[in-house]
């Protein structure tokens, strides 16, 4: 069942890609209208290549809480078209890195371009899972996400491996869709599909604990607009503890 239903994210962000430059385009996430998409950026994403816009499919903006600052290195899990990177990489400057990690290759292949239109050299995308980064341990200043998360069939591996690759002391500053706690699993399905990012969404307890379990401290989650009945986008922020964290 896990299997299948990673195929149905890939298949569902691999088809929203490929229709970036048709009329029909919409992001996976649509079905709750103004909950998701780039409309929820600042003036600054509009000044970004169309597609990138386009294929915006969060329900938030991760980059208006990083925080980012000149010179750091940060990891987008779930870089889709490549909004966030580029975003992210007008804040790092040149001295700085923003690596972009999807699984899907349409959705690569649309940043990579995205990129090349935005003319970032600061900038790099990976092909792999948000299970099983393919980074290098403490090797990250940041990491951002935007609505991903709540995607993965494997919650405690993402953040076991976020653990991993942040250096002590980095930090994460993401969007992403949680329950209210009163929410049973099977509530939340009932309030919408996995692949329309609602059905496996973690509460706020358990994200909360899910993060504090593998050496995260200062963790917080804000809610900040409703996306269905008891479920919300919130913006998660914790610290990574000095302590060393085992390779998961």
């Amino acid at each position: 069942m896990t299997d299948q239903l990673t195929e149905l994210v890939r298949e569902r962000y691999a088809s929203a890609a490929l229709s970036v430059l048709t009329p029909e385009a919409a992001p996976c996430c649509a079905d709750e209208g103004e909950a998701f998409g780039a409309g929820l950026y600042d003036a600054d994403a509009d000044t970004l290549p169309e597609a990138a816009r386009l294929a915006s499919l969060g329900c938030g903006n991760p980059i208006a809480v990083a925080e980012l600052h000149e010179g750091e290195r940060v990891l987008d899990l779930g870089s889709g078209g490549g909004i966030d990177v580029l975003l992210s990489a007008r804040r790092v400057g040149p001295s700085g890195r923003v690596f972009g990690l999807d699984m899907t290759d349409e959705m690569l292949a649309l940043a990579v371009r995205n990129a090349a239109e935005e003319g970032a050299t600061n900038v790099e995308f990976l092909r792999g899972r948000i299970e099983a980064i393919p980074l290098p341990a403490a090797n990250i200043d940041v990491i951002i996400s935007n609505c991903v998360i709540n995607l993965s069939v494997d919650k405690p591996a993402v953040f076991a491996e976020m653990a991993r690759v942040l250096r002590p002391g980095g930090r994460i500053g993401i969007s992403d869709v949680v329950a209210d706690d009163d929410l049973a699993p099977a509530q939340r399905a009932e309030r919408g599909s996995y692949v329309g990012c609602i059905a496996g969404a973690l509460s706020f307890a358990e994200y909360r604990a899910g993060l504090e379990g593998v050496g995260f401290r200062d963790v917080t989650v804000t809610p900040t607009h409703a996306v269905a009945d008891g479920m919300w986008s919130a913006i998660v922020r914790a610290v990574r503890t000095d302590a060393p964290v085992a390779s998961s």
